[in-house]
């Protein structure tokens, strides 16, 4: 798992959520902020274990709570946003790294799905 593309950037993402999370009022470090933190954490989590089954419905699986996980993220973003916790230019730049893991769990989704013959 460690060598694909998806894991990679998933990976930059978390650090990107963290950093920003650095920002946020100290009364959401253990309310919003740990939420989010799991929620990210719980992309490359489950990249990980997906890749380490044997059963292309057990990838299938873990990739789509890899995908839920990042589109929690994106919902508790676009929150803080209304919170006024980060700004519309910081939740366009990290929606850019989310959509692009995105598209690619959906190609790795597709990629262990059964073919129709």
């Amino acid at each position: 798992y460690k060598t694909l593309n998806v894991y990679k950037e998933a990976k930059a993402l978390v650090i990107a959520v963290y950093k920003l999370l650095k920002q946020y009022p100290v009364e959401e470090r253990y309310a919003l902020c740990d939420q989010i933190r799991r929620a990210a954490i719980s992309i490359t989590s489950n990249i990980a274990e997906g890749m380490s089954r044997y059963s292309d419905k057990e990838k299938v699986h873990f990739i789509e709570i890899a995908y839920a996980s990042m589109m929690e993220v994106d919902s508790q973003l676009e929150i803080s946003i209304d919170l006024g916790y980060i700004t519309q230019e910081q939740y366009i730049e990290i929606e850019k790294q989310i959509n692009s893991v995105g598209r690619q769990l959906s190609s790795l989704r597709a990629k262990y799905l059964p073919q129709d013959k």
